[in-house]
């Protein structure tokens, strides 16, 4: 799941650029109604190519919007991966989520849903993730929690932390098989039949309340930053999100002059944590925090990681060494010794080594991947919504949730820690900035990549002093819990039916997994896989949650209407007006449908379109409203910017 559910932001304005763009209009009680209905229309559409400066500067606002959530996941694993002391390690893993966003980004928009959708790290799988690295033989070692007792170059420590990871790797590159399996065979339809918002509701809203020990574990540092970080984000992304701040312009008209940028709504997060971290490096300068490791408020220091920046290259390029291959020939030279002449794959794993299995670890990834799953559906029909598309076709539902699964397998195999979804919070930037053109995403996806090649990128987010952290965590899985919370607007919450389904799931996802924490000992079957299995996933909040309320939402009596069932469809099912023809959206590319329409079997596979392609050359609603304001002399207006 992606850090948080956005708002469309049709009632906001973010920054506005002059020469090609106009100033964002006066909201006056008598042009309301103008006003909203110029808001409404799309500036460029999905397939749109809109001026290659706009691709660059929105595609910069996307990665920029993205940036909490794919930052804050290696920080949390960090934790769980014996990694706190050691920056330059941290440094590399949020490299290699950034590249590898990028490259699945680039994958989805080209080959999967084709629409303008951002992917990144995923807080659903992190939820099985921690679960996993919280067993007992997986408990880091006290020496590790301690900065003077560790050495992070020494075999001991590198061997603590790339075991645990490589674990990671082998359950989330196995689960990641499934979420290809129901993607490309088209089962998700059969999946959604029996999904509402009483399922879905307490499973994202336990991912951020699980995720509490964390945020608190970080803040506690130092309460007087965090509580300084999370003050900064919530004034920034709620009290000026509407103030515009001038900034200097220039174009050939106007020539030099000042237009209103609407920055703290664009960047709440990123200005939160670069004023903090600017603090508690004057802080640091002038001695106000200690300097003893042992002492409260010494993680607060910015000298911390302080050679983190001069050992981590300019350059990097994160590689998934031969993991698959290697996989195949290790096994087959085990079971046929006679074979090993044939198999050249003795150097370079992957990066963290050859990834290991556990049943445990792959079962409750297989948890989180079902939640993401679901949401990304959901994504999908609000971004066909916001970008003038039609509602998205079966066929490239099951490409996008199969490319997703595909985007998760190569997260595994390079080693982030974590797989990729779709960013909900991207889809919201899309009603804020009318542009809904899927190549502002496509370079969105090559700045990534290019943000992780560019090890100094990863190396000064890894430099964030821990209580600074904490203060984002504070904000950003109080949003996730809420964004959860938000899918009972759907269902009547007036039922007692309602009320106790939902009170009692959260309630259990909450109790089971405090507890068997607390008592790890206490799930003894005979049968230690089974153990690890059970211990997994009764210690994942979501799934608890998750788990009672599918059960109960679908047994217990009750109407389609009360259950939320039918609002549910309408919403993600409504179409909207001005769109192109489905088929100039979501057919494959390079002429691969128009090719592929010829042979008739091709009605048989789930993720291809069945029938011709029919073009449609221009969308007219928003064609015209465009050729009218170019007749009257007007430049448009595009709101650019991102909701928290």
């Amino acid at each position: 799941m992606s850090p948080a559910k956005g708002s469309n932001g049709l009632d906001n304005y973010a920054f506005t650029i002059d020469g090609r763009f106009c100033d964002a209009p006066d909201s006056k009680p008598k042009e309301e109604e103008v006003i909203d209905e110029d808001t409404n229309k799309l500036v460029y559409c999905v397939t749109d190519v809109p001026p290659w400066y706009l691709c660059i500067i929105l595609g910069i606002q996307h990665c920029l919007t993205a940036f909490g959530g794919i930052v804050a996941i290696p920080l949390i694993l960090a934790q769980g991966l014996c990694l706190q002391h050691d920056g330059l390690t941290q440094s590399h893993l949020i490299s290699t989520i950034f590249f590898v966003s990028g490259i699945c980004t680039l994958l989805q928009v080209t080959f999967g849903v084709r629409l303008p959708i951002l992917q990144g790290g995923t807080f659903t799988l992190l939820a099985p993730s921690m679960a996993m690295l919280s067993m007992p033989e997986w408990t880091c070692p006290a020496w590790t929690q301690n900065a003077t007792l560790v050495n992070t170059s020494s075999p001991e420590f590198i061997e603590v932390w790339q075991s645990r990871l490589r674990a990671l790797q082998g359950s989330i590159m196995v689960g990641s098989l499934f979420q290809v399996l129901v993607g490309f065979s088209g089962l998700i339809g059969l999946f959604m039949r029996f999904i509402g918002p009483l399922t879905i509701a307490p499973t994202i809203s336990l991912i951020g309340l699980s995720l509490y020990d964390s945020a608190g574990a970080s803040a506690g540092n130092h309460w007087g930053i965090s509580t300084m970080t999370t003050v900064l984000i919530i004034i920034f992304s709620q009290y000026l999100r509407h103030i515009p701040v001038p900034f200097p312009a220039y174009n050939r008209d106007k020539k030099l002059h000042t237009c209103q940028i609407y920055i703290f709504q664009i960047l709440p997060v990123l200005l939160g944590l670069m004023l903090s971290w600017l603090i508690c490096y004057i802080l640091t300068v002038y001695d106000v925090f200690p300097s003893e490791p042992d002492m409260y408020g010494y993680l607060a220091r910015t000298d911390v990681k302080g050679d983190v920046m001069s050992q981590a290259p300019w350059l990097t390029f994160p590689y998934p060494g031969k993991t698959i291959l290697y996989l195949i020939s290790d096994y087959l030279r085990f079971k046929c010794p006679f074979l090993s002449d044939f198999f050249f794959f003795e150097s370079n794993p992957g990066q963290w080594g050859l990834p290991t299995l556990s049943l445990a670890g792959v079962v409750g990834i297989l948890a989180g991947v079902i939640s993401s799953m679901i949401e990304s559906v959901g994504d999908y029909h609000a971004c066909a919504r916001l970008s003038g598309a039609p509602p998205p076709p079966r066929h490239a539902i099951n490409r996008g949730i199969g490319i997703e699964g595909l985007g998760c397998l190569l997260a595994g195999a390079w080693g982030t820690g974590n797989g990729t979804t779709s960013y909900s919070e991207n889809v919201g930037a899309l009603g804020i900035t009318k542009v809904g053109s899927r190549m502002v995403i496509i370079a969105g996806g090559f700045l990534m990549i290019v943000m992780g090649v560019f090890g100094k990128v990863g190396a000064i987010f890894s430099t964030l002093p821990s209580p600074v952290v904490g203060g984002m965590f504070m904000v950003m899985f109080g949003v996730i819990c809420a964004a959860g919370v938000s899918n009972l607007q759907y269902a009547d919450m007036n039922s007692s039916r309602n009320i106790f389904i939902f009170g009692f799931s959260m309630f259990s996802g909450l109790v089971i997994p405090n507890w068997i924490i607390k008592n790890p000992r206490s799930i003894a079957t005979g049968v230690v896989e089974l153990d690890q299995v059970l211990q997994v996933l009764l210690t994942t909040s979501m799934f608890v949650g998750g788990f009672f309320g599918f059960v109960l939402d679908n047994t217990i009596p009750g109407s389609k209407q009360e259950r939320g069932i039918l609002a549910w469809n309408k919403a993600h099912n409504e179409d909207s007006t001005n769109t192109l023809e489905s088929s100039e959206v979501y057919n494959l590319p390079f002429g691969i449908s128009s090719y592929l329409s010829n042979f008739s079997w091709i009605r048989y596979v789930p993720f291809c379109p069945s029938g011709r392609m029919s073009s449609l050359d221009e969308c007219k609603g928003d064609t015209s409203s465009l050729e009218a304001k170019r007749a009257n002399g007007h430049a448009e207006t595009i709101g650019v910017g991102v909701a928290l």
